[in-house]
Protein backbone atom coordinates (compact mmCIF):
# COMPACT_ATOMS: atom_id res chain seq x y z
CA UNK A 1 0.00 0.00 0.00
CA UNK A 2 0.94 4.00 -0.88
CA UNK A 3 2.23 5.28 2.05
CA UNK A 4 1.14 9.42 2.19
CA UNK A 5 4.11 11.65 1.25
CA UNK A 6 6.03 13.91 3.49
CA UNK A 7 3.62 16.94 1.72
CA UNK A 8 0.57 15.38 2.11
CA UNK A 9 -0.64 17.03 4.74
CA UNK A 10 -1.02 19.80 2.81
CA UNK A 11 -3.69 18.24 1.23
CA UNK A 12 -5.97 18.11 4.31
CA UNK A 13 -5.02 21.32 5.52
CA UNK A 14 -1.97 20.01 8.30
CA UNK A 15 1.01 23.11 7.58
CA UNK A 16 -1.41 25.78 6.77
CA UNK A 17 -3.69 25.21 9.09
CA UNK A 18 -6.86 24.76 6.60
CA UNK A 19 -8.87 22.13 5.77
CA UNK A 20 -10.67 24.07 2.93
CA UNK A 21 -9.90 24.63 -0.74
CA UNK A 22 -6.47 26.83 -0.90
CA UNK A 23 -6.01 29.98 -1.18
CA UNK A 24 -4.58 30.06 -4.71
CA UNK A 25 -5.77 28.06 -7.61
CA UNK A 26 -3.81 24.81 -8.24
CA UNK A 27 -5.16 24.70 -11.85
CA UNK A 28 -3.88 28.07 -12.24
CA UNK A 29 -0.20 27.33 -10.78
CA UNK A 30 -0.12 23.89 -12.55
CA UNK A 31 -1.17 25.73 -16.05
CA UNK A 32 1.77 28.07 -15.21
CA UNK A 33 4.44 25.47 -14.51
CA UNK A 34 3.42 23.98 -17.41
CA UNK A 35 4.58 26.83 -19.45
CA UNK A 36 7.74 27.28 -17.77
CA UNK A 37 8.71 24.89 -20.33
CA UNK A 38 8.61 22.45 -23.19
CA UNK A 39 9.99 19.83 -21.16
CA UNK A 40 7.48 20.06 -18.35
CA UNK A 41 4.89 17.48 -19.19
CA UNK A 42 3.94 15.51 -16.29
CA UNK A 43 3.17 17.51 -12.54
CA UNK A 44 2.52 15.19 -9.78
CA UNK A 45 -0.67 16.28 -7.70
CA UNK A 46 1.67 17.68 -4.49
CA UNK A 47 3.75 19.87 -6.53
CA UNK A 48 0.79 22.85 -6.84
CA UNK A 49 -0.20 22.71 -3.85
CA UNK A 50 3.77 23.23 -2.21
CA UNK A 51 3.90 25.77 -5.39
CA UNK A 52 0.91 27.55 -3.51
CA UNK A 53 2.32 27.43 0.07
CA UNK A 54 5.18 29.22 -1.34
CA UNK A 55 3.35 31.56 -3.15
CA UNK A 56 1.52 32.80 -0.06
CA UNK A 57 4.54 32.83 2.14
CA UNK A 58 6.13 35.27 -0.60
CA UNK A 59 3.58 37.16 -0.67
CA UNK A 60 3.16 37.54 3.10
CA UNK A 61 7.20 38.03 3.52
CA UNK A 62 6.39 40.96 0.53
CA UNK A 63 3.35 42.82 2.61
CA UNK A 64 4.96 42.88 5.94
CA UNK A 65 8.04 44.77 4.39
CA UNK A 66 5.86 46.78 2.28
CA UNK A 67 3.95 47.89 5.30
CA UNK A 68 6.87 48.57 7.61
CA UNK A 69 7.38 51.10 4.45
CA UNK A 70 3.86 52.38 5.13
CA UNK A 71 4.36 52.92 8.61
CA UNK A 72 7.63 54.89 7.73
CA UNK A 73 5.68 57.29 5.77
CA UNK A 74 3.02 57.54 7.93
CA UNK A 75 0.29 56.45 6.64
CA UNK A 76 -2.20 53.53 6.55
CA UNK A 77 -2.21 52.83 3.27
CA UNK A 78 -0.19 50.68 1.57
CA UNK A 79 0.74 52.14 -1.74
CA UNK A 80 2.93 50.61 -4.81
CA UNK A 81 5.67 52.63 -3.89
CA UNK A 82 5.79 51.04 -0.11
CA UNK A 83 6.09 47.88 -2.93
CA UNK A 84 8.57 49.02 -4.81
CA UNK A 85 10.55 50.62 -1.63
CA UNK A 86 10.60 46.92 0.24
CA UNK A 87 11.90 45.26 -2.92
CA UNK A 88 14.66 47.20 -3.88
CA UNK A 89 15.66 47.65 -0.31
CA UNK A 90 15.39 44.23 0.17
CA UNK A 91 18.70 41.76 -1.44
CA UNK A 92 16.41 38.81 -1.63
CA UNK A 93 13.79 40.37 -3.90
CA UNK A 94 16.60 41.49 -6.51
CA UNK A 95 15.26 39.69 -8.88
CA UNK A 96 11.98 41.88 -9.08
CA UNK A 97 13.61 45.26 -9.26
CA UNK A 98 12.97 45.76 -12.83
CA UNK A 99 9.54 44.85 -12.59
CA UNK A 100 9.32 47.70 -9.91
CA UNK A 101 11.49 50.00 -11.68
CA UNK A 102 8.85 50.62 -14.27
CA UNK A 103 6.62 52.83 -11.59
CA UNK A 104 6.58 55.93 -11.36
CA UNK A 105 9.75 56.01 -8.33
CA UNK A 106 13.23 55.59 -9.80
CA UNK A 107 15.45 53.21 -8.20
CA UNK A 108 17.79 55.64 -7.15
CA UNK A 109 15.05 58.32 -6.25
CA UNK A 110 14.17 55.27 -3.52
CA UNK A 111 17.49 54.31 -2.01
CA UNK A 112 18.20 58.22 -1.61
CA UNK A 113 15.38 58.42 0.01
CA UNK A 114 16.18 55.91 2.88
CA UNK A 115 19.82 56.31 3.42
Amino acid sequence: MRQPGIYSEMLSGGISGKTGPHSLPLARIKKIMKKSGDDVKMISGEAPILFSKACELFIEEITVRSWMKTLQGKRRTLHKEDVARAVIETDIFDFLVDVVSDSKISCDKIRATSS
